[in-house]
């Protein structure tokens, strides 16, 4: 029996070979998931289902199917409307992954992803760590306004991969240097 909350809408999930289960499985409004064989209210079972990369997730042995069920994406299916087809992926708006209320999810395309990513307060105490870090760096800041001085000269002589051979550091260092990925804060 599953304690009901005010508000609270259960919607049955429809995946890749649910028709071949014993039990059918629902997601609520509120983020939760349950398996039932009658219905919810009867016999439902609340599952916690298990975490994948951070994600709250189902797995079940579907026939045709790897069974991993990410609950957010079930739930937006579900819950929230697509703006277009080109929203394909399902972001939480206060960037917590586990907080899987309809009202915390939203379809986004690729760029809004990639835009809500950067907000996320993971991401801006990773890069507040990485700017302040002293120990295990293998440039100085006056050899990265040099860097940076020698990218950005239109008459520059020198590519990428000699650049990078001449400080020691691989080209991806460097592109990560010229978009402010990593050293952002030498001018």
């Amino acid at each position: 029996m599953i304690k009901k909350i005010t508000g609270e809408i259960w919607k049955q999930m429809q995946f890749s070979g649910y028709k071949t289960l014993t039990k059918k499985y629902a997601v609520s409004n509120h983020g939760r998931a349950a398996s039932y064989l009658t219905s919810v209210d009867k016999d439902g079972k609340l599952l916690n289902g298990s975490l994948t990369s951070g994600y709250r997730t189902l797995n079940l042995h579907v026939e045709g199917g790897n069974g991993t069920i990410y609950l957010h994406r079930e739930i937006a299916k579900l819950f929230c409307s697509k703006k277009s087809p080109k929203t394909k992926y399902v972001i939480h708006i206060n960037h917590k992954k586990t907080d899987n209320k309809a009202k915390n999810l939203k379809w986004a395309d690729l760029l809004e992803v990639s835009a809500h990513q950067q907000k996320s307060p993971e991401k801006i105490a990773y890069k507040e760590r990485q700017a302040n870090r002293t120990v295990g760096l293998k440039l100085t800041a006056t050899q990265v306004r040099a860097i940076k001085t020698t990218i950005n000269n239109p008459k520059r002589k020198l590519t990428y991969k000699q650049l990078a051979e001449k400080y020691g550091v691989s080209e991806m260092t460097l592109y990560r240097i010229k978009s402010g990925e990593n050293w952002g804060n030498v001018k």
